[in-house]
């Protein structure tokens, strides 16, 4: 039986789709492996953090062992490139205004 099968019989008439975006990067732990990890941290509290721990870091950790989450990553660099334009725009609006000024 192969993962999709059962993870159709998981999800039943919902709508699904399985992301191995990674793969090419990590190699993915073996699907026994993953829900053996998985199976014990039943019960377990653990901490949440959007930018640290969030379901995508956890997920990417037990398919390979590396937390990490790439909506964060794109955040970070969106706000990075947003505040350097934003800033670049400030500059060229405050230049203007000051040779206009002059």
């Amino acid at each position: 039986m192969t993962d999709k099968a059962i993870l159709s019989v998981v999800a039943g008439r919902d709508k699904y789709w399985v992301n191995n975006k990674h793969d090419d990067k990590y190699p993915p732990l073996p699907g026994n492996k993953i829900v053996q990890r998985a199976e014990e941290l039943v019960g377990k509290k653990m901490c949440y953090s959007l930018i640290s721990r969030n379901c995508e870091h956890f997920v990417n950790e037990l398919r390979y062992g590396v937390a990490r989450s790439d909506q964060v990553t794109y955040v970070f660099v969106a706000a990075v490139v947003a505040s350097l334009v934003f800033g670049d725009i400030i500059g060229i609006a405050g230049f203007i205004g000051i040779m206009l000024g002059s």
